[in-house]
């Protein structure tokens, strides 16, 4: 089964109607992050230092600084705030490690360094940006020189954004409870997180029951897309079209031409835009560069890789009055990406078309695409990932992707996936053109629409980490590897399965 990811409310669901189980959830977490501290701290004998907040976050960590007492590692906790948290089961726990003799400090102790530092300062559900007291904690912990153990998030990471709420740890461990978080797979949650571990305490049934949203990893795509049979012919394998590549922008279209070759379309027709574009791809003959009439006439379309939106561009304007408009108003499968998702962003005429289709449409904007489309700021759409995409998918009718670190798709419907491949080797041009064409591609080989992007998605980050892996990149990664990594992972993928 994908592994499930909870936003805060469903997180708060789950634990609310768990209240009153025995043991309880505090005591569950503390005896897990007791645990894995055990685990983590290299010398046995040195110092654990647990820093415990005023709320559950710091009440798991008064547990896990009793559990390890008990076990006999010299614990000291920084109780930040001083005073008797307002939750029972925290305030029970604290009176605890303070009945049972424990070593509390208020002020970050002198001497050696710690083993390990135990950070369970504010956890989730975070509303205001950390203020000053609290940020100098956080910049302690950070400058400890210890590996640091981040309880359920880093404290002062936004666990449903990824964003970082004007100061945040940066952990080398992180272990999470329950569920996975939208704010450790994006974002900044990426940089904050360090190594990622989730204990469910015992309710992997209840996250998975209350989740609309899900982690995607090779493994959960891999068996979508069946081995081919021996008795096979280009036919069973669609034909994709692809309408861009205005001057000065052929490369787009060709970049996701020839990955929907390398992707497995049975036939690929590139109608570029650019009036004095090449006849024939040197590199790629197979591509069949047809006028945008013929392009038009294929099974899946995609439409709008380095389309331009000059409108002193008689081509342009042919794009996006003509081809596009028709397009949408067509019964085809669509992917629409780059210009055409420009175009679509600036015109309520389009933007309604789209909503009204009943085909399947595909959307695969950058931060700053997808705020055209809403309407807001690339930073606004940054800060809330998750909140963007689905906004998208629910106005337009789409399934769409949010690209960038933690990739996120999300459909109609509103379920979605957070992408766990990928890495910063793909921030360079062109690699968006090689995912608008392995969508295309999928889909001709006929995966449905929500499927074949999430596939597309997970395959393109997941050539990028093997790439690197190899020592090619992430510095000086090009879109052209990406997709020649891609054809050799999509036929192990397939032959697994």
């Amino acid at each position: 089964m994908p592994i499930p990811v909870l936003t805060h409310a469903q997180l708060r669901s789950v634990e609310d109607a768990h209240r009153g189980a025995s043991p309880g959830l505090m005591e569950r977490a503390g005896r897990a992050a007791a645990e894995c501290a055990r685990r983590l701290a290299s010398d046995s004998g040195a110092r654990i230092l647990v820093v415990a907040g005023p709320g559950n976050n710091g009440g798991d960590a008064w547990v896990a600084a009793a559990r390890m007492r008990e076990s006999f590692h010299k614990v000291v906790v920084l109780d930040v705030a001083g005073t008797p948290p307002k939750a029972a089961e925290a305030r029970a726990a604290r009176e605890a490690f303070l009945a049972s003799g424990g070593e509390v400090v208020r002020e970050w102790p002198a001497g050696p360094a710690s083993a390990l530092v135990v950070d369970g300062l504010l956890g989730t559900g975070i509303a205001r940006d950390v203020g000053a007291p609290l940020a100098a904690v956080i910049e302690r912990i950070n400058a400890s020189g210890a590996p640091i153990l981040a309880l359920d998030v880093p404290s002062g990471l936004d666990s449903e954004t990824g964003r970082v709420r004007g100061a945040a740890v940066h952990a080398t461990h992180t272990l999470t409870f329950i569920a996975h978080k939208v704010g450790l797979h994006t974002a900044d949650g990426l940089e904050h997180r360090g190594a990622l571990e989730l204990d469910a305490l015992g309710m992997d049934g209840e996250a998975h029951a209350a989740a609309r949203g899900a982690l995607l990893a090779p493994g959960d795509v891999a068996p979508w897309l069946a081995p081919r049979r021996r008795n096979s012919h280009k036919g069973d394998f669609g034909t994709l079209g692809i309408v861009g590549g205005n001057r000065g922008m052929v490369g787009a279209a060709l970049l996701a031409g020839r990955a929907a070759l390398l992707a497995g379309a049975g036939k690929v027709y590139l109608g570029l835009l650019a009036a004095d574009a090449i006849a024939v791809d040197p590199l790629h003959p197979e591509l069949m560069l047809r006028s945008v009439d013929d392009a038009v006439l294929a099974d899946v379309l995609v439409l709008g890789p380095g389309a331009g939106r000059s409108p002193s561009a008689t081509s342009v304007s042919m794009f996006e009055r003509t081809v596009l408009p028709a397009a949408i108003a067509s019964a085809k499968t669509l992917v629409l990406d780059a210009d055409a998702l420009n175009a679509v962003a600036f015109s309520e005429t389009l933007r309604a078309a789209v909503a009204a289709r009943t085909a399947a449409t595909i959307m695969t904007p950058h931060p700053a695409e997808a705020g055209r489309l809403l309407g807001r700021t690339t930073a606004e759409v940054q800060a809330d990932r998750l909140g963007a995409a689905l906004a998208i998918a629910r106005e337009l009718r789409v399934h769409m992707v949010i690209k960038g670190a933690g990739s996120i798709c999300a459909s109609p419907d509103e379920t979605w996936a957070i992408n766990t491949t990928g890495n910063a080797g793909l921030a360079s041009g062109g690699t968006g053109d090689v995912l608008a064409g392995l969508v295309g591609a999928l889909l001709c080989q006929g995966l449905e629409a929500s499927r074949a992007l999430r596939y597309a998605v997970c395959l393109h980050g997941a050539a990028a980490d093997t790439l690197v892996a190899r020592g090619k990149g992430p510095i000086g990664l090009t879109a052209s590897e990406v997709a020649l990594e891609c054809r050799r992972l999509l036929n192990l993928w397939t032959e697994k399965h």
